[in-house]
């Protein structure tokens, strides 16, 4: 299996495993070295030790004898004297004379090994140039080491008068068991913590997945067409979190231009339709309206009652030619968008310039200053206010009581904003995501093509139009604009 095709799941799993007996066979080596160089350590200091107790014995011992002090008296000196040198320091003591021949030693054998009646004259030579006068040979023999420490001992008058050799040899049982009981000890620790660590990676790997396998899914959901739910993780690590903000503001990118997009559709449709509707109806009004207009002049009125009639017709097929061009107008109205004009206008004025051709007593204003200076067009602004109001006043039925219409102006920092609040039927929860759509009515909502123009004029001005709605209880649209 090939670590590539690993999930990211298991590789952090087999990471966090590995890490574990990486460390625990690296402490292994690490304890095992240290051990081997404070044994060796130690036993270098213990011959040292050794050596010097035991020197301070023969100096003492040469002090106090009454035999001349020479290397030929060297085993009068010591005949006895080395036996006890030896059971004190538990150390077998050797004395050669200069030329490498044993005199004495403290090793109580009927048979001798000749090797060691004389001295290599290697361990001579390294003996006498060494600054120190001191040469540690150190051999392994039947798998043990030994250690032999060579130096001079002198008389009163620093003279050499022999050799001292101290065989040590370096027994690592102590060490060695302390070693494998820590070792053991080390090795039952580690076996716990790797079973911790593999339920412990299980876990965090589990963990830190999860959230990538759920932004994985919710990827693979996405789609164009449709609304695109957002991640929610809680208690995640900084990075999952950015991946997942990144993820929603995309979402939030994808869904603001799906909107675009549909909305940018459905309105050239609606301009392109409003255009031909207009070109159809337009056409025929006006030789209509001179035909009509003609006949009422020409017709002979000998009947009694031909005037009436004529009257009657005539003013009825005006009257309906009148509502077919105001319907052409409006779409062709909204077909255009309205041209930018803008000029310094006082809009508490204006609005309430537009309030002024409404005939209903329950409509108030109301300013919050007396006086909003801001840039927009005069005529277009009066088309939004009046637009506005007109669609309140067809959202509250006839039977309501105490109907009320409010319009409030105010500057909110570098903006302005314009209130129309009403108490009628309110908007349904199904209709308020196509409030601003374009779309022709005849019902008395208003929800007609009368809410796209504002929305079209608004934003050509660099504002928004918004609104909050209670079925039943009422309707308030605001509309907003930079003074500037």
């Amino acid at each position: 299996m090939k670590i590539k095709k690993l999930s990211l799941r298991s590789r952090i799993f087999i990471a966090m495993i590995l890490l574990v007996l990486l460390a625990s066979v690296l402490i292994a080596a690490v304890t095992i070295y240290q051990y081997n160089e404070e044994a060796r350590d130690y036993h270098r200091e213990r011959l040292e030790r050794k050596e010097k107790a035991i020197r301070k014995s023969i100096e003492f011992i040469v002090q106090e004898t009454t035999y001349p002090v020479t290397t030929e008296n060297i085993p009068l000196i010591f005949k006895d004297a080395i036996f006890d040198i030896d059971a004190i320091h538990s150390l077998q003591v050797n004395l050669y004379n200069l030329d490498g021949q044993l005199l004495k030693s403290s090793k109580r054998t009927i048979q001798r090994d000749t090797t060691e009646q004389c001295l290599d004259a290697d361990v001579l030579n390294a003996l006498s140039n060494t600054a120190e006068h001191r040469y540690v040979l150190k051999k392994e023999k039947n798998g043990q080491i030994f250690q032999s420490s060579y130096s001079y001992i002198t008389d009163g008058k620093f003279k050499n008068l022999a050799i001292l050799n101290l065989p040590y040899l370096e027994n690592d049982d102590f060490l060695n068991k302390e070693l494998n009981e820590f070792l053991m000890r080390l090795g039952y620790a580690y076996l716990a913590m790797i079973l911790a660590a593999i339920v412990f990676a299980y876990f965090i790997s589990k963990y830190i997945t999860k959230s990538l396998k759920t932004i994985s899914d919710k990827m693979n959901e996405t789609r164009l067409e449709k609304r695109n739910k957002k991640i929610k993780v809680e208690a995640t690590s900084e990075e999952i979190e950015t991946l997942v903000n990144s993820y929603n503001s995309m979402i939030d990118e994808l869904e603001a231009s799906a909107v675009k997009l549909a909305t940018s559709e459905r309105e050239q449709a609606w301009r392109e339709m409003a255009k031909q509707v207009a070109h159809e109806i337009k056409n025929p009004l006006t030789p209509m309206r001179l035909s009509v207009q003609s006949f009422q002049r020409k017709f002979d009125p000998s009947d009694e009652n031909i005037h009436q009639k004529v009257d009657e017709y005539s003013n009825t097929l005006i009257q309906q030619i009148d509502t077919m061009s105001s319907i052409a107008s409006a779409f062709s109205n909204f077909a255009k968008m309205p041209a930018q004009k803008s000029e310094n206008l006082d809009v508490v004025h204006i609005v309430k310039l537009a309030l002024d051709i409404f005939n209903e007593d329950y409509i108030s204003f109301e300013a919050k200053e007396d006086e909003i200076i801001a840039k927009f067009d005069r005529t277009q602004l009066i088309r939004v206010v009046t637009n506005l109001v007109k669609n309140s006043i067809q959202a509250i039925p006839e039977e309501k009581e105490n109907p009320s219409i409010k319009v409030i102006v105010f500057s909110e920092g570098s903006e302005v904003k314009v209130t129309v609040e009403d108490n009628g039927n309110g908007i349904a929860e199904e209709t308020k995501s196509k409030i601003f759509e374009p779309k022709f009515t005849t019902k008395s909502s208003g929800m007609g093509l009368g809410l796209a123009m504002v929305k079209n004029i608004v934003e050509t001005f660099k504002g928004s139009i918004t609104f909050t709605s209670q079925e039943g209880k009422g309707t308030t649209f605001t509309v907003a604009f930079p003074k500037e």
